[in-house]
């Protein structure tokens, strides 16, 4: 599912336009991106948690000539969803297979 996906379901379902629909999820999404440059955590209730984490410095390897790279420490943004998303995605998934 793409972005112009999303917002097609989303404009369906509500009845405002596309155009009105791609602004606002855009917005959303400048929103959660300029909060997490700031370092701030979001959180979506029933959905997850949107935060950044520091990565350490490690030493990592270059597969095609076995030489050792150092990979130096970052902060990367990780979504970490819900557990009633993840069981309604579980049950949805397991119901389907069965």
């Amino acid at each position: 599912m793409t972005k112009a996906d999303i917002v097609d379901v989303i404009a369906s379902s509500t009845g405002l336009t596309k155009v009105e629909t791609e602004a606002v999820v855009n917005g959303f999404m400048e929103t959660v991106i300029d909060a997490m440059k700031r370092g701030e955590h979001i959180e979506l209730r029933g959905f997850g948690t949107f935060k950044v984490v520091k990565r350490a410095q490690r030493v990592a390897r270059n597969p095609k000539t076995n030489e050792e790279v150092i990979v130096p420490e970052q902060y990367v943004p990780v979504l970490k969803m819900s557990k009633d998303f993840k069981n309604q995605v579980n049950e949805s998934i397991m119901e389907q297979e069965g």
